[in-house]
């Protein structure tokens, strides 16, 4: 039995999916009427995907696809859209010409199912590779720049979840951002304090229990309410794509999913047409 759902996107987010994917088509060089979906029904069935995190087989078998073929079919409308995503640099670039005051730049885990990859912690002990504690739940490290209407302009490689924010920010950010916070400083949660000059992070409070001074709490007041838009960035890419709220394919591809999902959301918002 089938039943029939509206796919709550424009008509032209579809059309825009669809030409990157005849794009693809015709650069694999496949032959028309070969493919048992044209590039606006394969994009059809890719945002319906994004938009309800269905299960992919059942959802492929809605629009006549055999379970190989529904992956497959997903597979690449990721992938063309992934590399639509701008990398650090180049959103890094945009930000200054556009003399935004400022970014974001904010963390969070995105969950997957379970994992049995281990690693050693600082502490030498043995530890779940994908498993935050942040989070208490297993899942990837990805960070994002925000800008100061909370759209999210870039999100990182998926790091294992094991990693915290600051340790994800080193590895993936922090040294092609440094540069561009002369001009354009970053602001940050306190999970991000010792991360250098540029990115500015709340004032921490004194272990002597000493409160703050009067000039300090202010500037963690006035802080927190720039950087709360932050949250947004990932509000908008995790409510809107609910693909991105678990995600139970292979680990690797949380990165894909992740930037194809940034895609979707600039295209809503007008940064890219």
């Amino acid at each position: 039995m089938t039943y029939v759902c509206t796919l709550d996107v424009s008509r032209e987010l579809v059309l825009y999916v669809a030409r990157l994917l005849a794009a693809e088509r015709r650069r694999r060089g496949t032959r028309r009427g070969t493919r048992l979906l044209t590039p606006f029904h394969q994009a059809r069935f890719a945002l319906a995907w994004f938009r309800d995190r269905c299960d992919v087989e059942r959802l492929g078998a809605g629009f006549g696809l055999s379970r190989a073929t529904a992956y497959r079919y997903l597979d690449e409308a990721l992938c063309v859209l992934s590399d639509q995503a701008p990398n650090l640099q180049e959103a890094l670039d945009r930000a200054r010409e556009e003399e935004l005051a400022y970014l974001i730049l904010d963390g969070t885990i995105i969950a997957c199912d379970r994992l049995a990859g281990t690693t050693i912690s600082r502490k030498g002990k043995e530890i779940d590779l994908w498993y935050s504690g942040k989070a208490h739940d297993f899942g990837g490290n990805a960070q994002a720049l925000v800008d100061p209407r909370g759209i999210p302009r870039w999100i990182s490689d998926v790091l294992p979840g094991h990693l915290n924010d600051l340790n994800a920010a080193r590895e993936l950010v922090l040294a092609i951002l440094w540069p561009y916070t002369k001009t354009m400083p970053v602001l940050a949660d306190g999970g991000y304090n010792g991360a250098g000059c540029g990115v500015l992070t709340p004032v921490p409070q004194r272990t002597d229990g000493i409160p703050l001074h009067v000039d300090q709490r202010a500037y963690n007041r006035l802080l927190r309410g720039l950087r709360c838009l932050g949250e947004r960035g990932f509000a908008l890419l995790v409510g809107r794509w609910k693909a991105l709220r678990h995600v139970t394919i292979s680990p690797s591809r949380i990165t894909d999913i992740a930037r194809a999902a940034l895609v979707l959301t600039h295209f809503e918002h007008g940064l890219i047409s």
